[in-house]
Parts: C-alpha cells; sequence; structure tokens
C-alpha cells in the first residue's frame, strides 16, 4: 500500500528547514504533496504562484513530490488528495504546543489522518521564514538557510520594494 501524505504550510519562502522535511517525507510516504496554504490574512511576501514555483525548483529531482495550493480546512483537502498521514515540522517546545493542539482537532475531524511529527535536521531547527524575511530586510546573510534560489527570488523583492 502506498502511503500518501500531505505537508502543509505556508512556504514563504521556503527555507531549508522545508526542503529537509520534503526531502526526508519523500523517503518515508510513497508520495508527498506540499501544499501551500493560500492564507492572504498573513500578508505573504510572495504570492501564491511564486511559492508553488520556488518550491517545484527545489523538489525538481524528487518523483514522488508534488506541489498544490488550498484554501480552507487542511484535512478537507488532504481527503481530496487521498492522503492518510499529514507531515508537521517541530523545531521547539513552542511548536510542539500549538502543533499538538491542531493535530487533536484535525484527529478530530477527520480521525482516519494520522499526523506525524518531524524535526528538522538541528542546523536548521532556529529557522522560520518569519525570522528570515526580517533578518534578509535588515541586511543579514541568510546563505545556507534558503536555497540559493529563494536567495535570488528574496533580492529580487526586496530591490523591488
Amino acid at each position: 500500500m502506498t502511503v500518501k501524505a500531505l505537508y502543509p504550510g505556508t512556504f514563504d519562502p521556503p527555507t531549508n528547514g522545508h526542503v529537509d522535511l520534503i526531502l526526508r517525507g519523500a523517503r518515508i510516504f510513497g508520495h508527498l504533496t506540499v501544499a501551500i496554504l493560500n492564507n492572504p490574512a498573513k500578508n505573504p511576501l510572495f504570492s501564491v504562484e511564486e511559492r508553488v514555483e520556488m518550491l517545484r525548483e527545489v523538489t525538481s529531482s524528487l518523483e514522488n513530490v508534488s506541489i498544490a495550493t488550498f484554501d480552507g480546512l487542511m484535512v478537507d483537502f488532504a481527503r481530496q488528495q487521498g492522503a492518510s498521514a499529514v507531515l508537521r515540522g517541530i523545531r521547539a517546545i513552542s511548536d510542539y504546543e500549538y502543533e499538538f493542539q491542531m493535530a487533536l482537532m484535525n484527529r478530530r475531524l477527520a480521525p482516519e489522518i494520522e499526523t506525524v511529527f518531524l524535526q528538522p535536521a538541528g542546523r536548521y531547527s532556529f529557522i522560520s521564514s518569519r525570522m528570515l524575511k526580517e533578518v534578509f530586510s535588515l541586511g543579514g546573510d541568510v546563505t545556507g538557510l534558503v536555497p540559493p534560489t529563494v536567495i535570488k527570488r528574496l533580492r529580487s523583492r526586496m530591490n523591488s520594494a
């Protein structure tokens, strides 16, 4: 049986921590759909289309990974995709508390879908997209924290702002 999993998130922008989890998720699951939440309330730096492009660039060598977008409840989208698992990353205890609550709510809404938690590699455990954007906007070096193609897009976006 091929287990399909969903890795949902905003990915604004994708970080090396995200890529680490995608690579590891692709080894664990038969198919992994990276699902970008369309949530304009978060005031994203990049459009959904740009985030799809960035994630396609960094996952192009992974045959069992696809990129999709969704609105609304993640469990509804997971069902539409035929996913029986949801992959979530946990960097710190504060992440765990939030993710644990979300996993319990998702279990109530969709008991047939399991949540699987993975920790990113230690060298990426402190990275968040929000912190990364702030550091970059203030002139900090984010080399090694995001894929090179993402750095190019960050530079282009900041220069045009």
